[in-house]
């Protein structure tokens, strides 16, 4: 079994320190290594945000995208590599604000794909500005009179869309973390695993101490993973009043819902489609193209 550090390059991590992106990094880095996935089994496609600081610091081979749109991507790379096993990083500003298209209709693809979702309910690059995911109600540098919206509910929009992997993890919990991507690493489709990501620096209300009075595992509650509509339910107890008390606001995470029957978007490509770089006869020299850009 490969080493954890295996995985980690020798740059040092920018984050600010206590970032809950410390901990998804550490588990996705547990996870390859007890999957026993080697530098050539998988590739990293990010989004722009804190996250996509992540391609620097893990070592695989991959690609930083533009904002919003990691999925589309890791859908042409996962179609003409299903050797691969695709990864996609992204924020919740990044891919349930600005690629919020793309994230509908991957789920309904059921791509063959894990998404993960650092979910910090700020915008933290950009210095604190409301995102899809902020509380009703939490003043930013974006609505000092707090905001307007309800914010997006991107488990419940999973599961509407037919997604059939849907799970939800805390950045604070690194070995139930680890879990959690080592199942959806396994599943055959598109496997989403939405991460509260606490954000140290703007988001002083969803701490880490806040989520660690609130969440409760699925898999101690009964939960039947097999049951769509229950997880729908579920996914809408994660809303709540700013003020609420931990023995108000229970928040799940955990496994909300799994399915193995439907066929992934890619087994319903022939195998007669031959990707176009397989077709090439002999290696194509093209110094001259490249040349031309510089």
């Amino acid at each position: 079994m490969p080493a954890v550090k295996e995985y980690t390059t020798t740059n040092k991590p920018t984050w600010c320190p206590g970032c809950g992106n410390f901990g998804m990094w550490e588990a996705l880095k547990r996870a390859l290594s007890e999957l026993e996935m080697e530098f050539a089994d998988y590739s990293v496609v990010w989004g722009i945000g804190c996250h996509g600081n992540g391609a620097d610091f893990l070592k695989t081979q991959g690609f930083h995208g533009l904002h919003g749109r990691a999925l589309p991507v890791a859908t042409a790379l996962s179609l003409t590599r299903p050797d691969l096993k695709v990864i996609v990083e992204m924020g919740d500003g990044d891919g349930y604000g600005l690629g919020m298209g793309h994230f509908v209709h991957t789920v309904r693809r059921n791509v063959d794909i894990t998404c993960i979702a650092h979910n910090n309910q700020i915008y933290g690059l950009t210095t604190g500005q409301a995102s899809p995911t902020t509380e009703h109600g939490m003043r930013t540098v974006s609505t000092p009179s707090g905001v307007l919206e309800e914010p997006v509910n991107p488990i419940g929009l999973a599961l509407a869309e037919g997604a059939t992997f849907v799970a939800r993890g805390f950045a604070g919990d690194i070995p139930h973390l680890t879990e959690l991507y080592k199942e959806a690493l396994r599943h055959e489709g598109f496997a989403l695993v939405d991460v509260f990501q606490p954000c140290v620096t703007w988001n002083k209300l969803n701490t880490f101490s806040w989520f660690r009075e609130r969440v409760y595992k699925l898999e101690e509650s009964g939960h039947d993973t097999t049951d769509r509509t229950a997880a729908f339910d579920l996914s809408l107890t994660t809303f709540h009043d700013m003020t609420c008390t931990p023995e108000e606001c229970r928040i799940p995470i955990g496994v909300f819902y799994r399915e193995e029957d439907t066929p992934s978007y890619n087994a319903g490509v022939k195998a007669s489609q031959t990707p176009g770089w397989r077709s090439a006869r002999e290696p194509r020299d093209i110094s001259d193209l490249l040349a031309s850009f510089s």
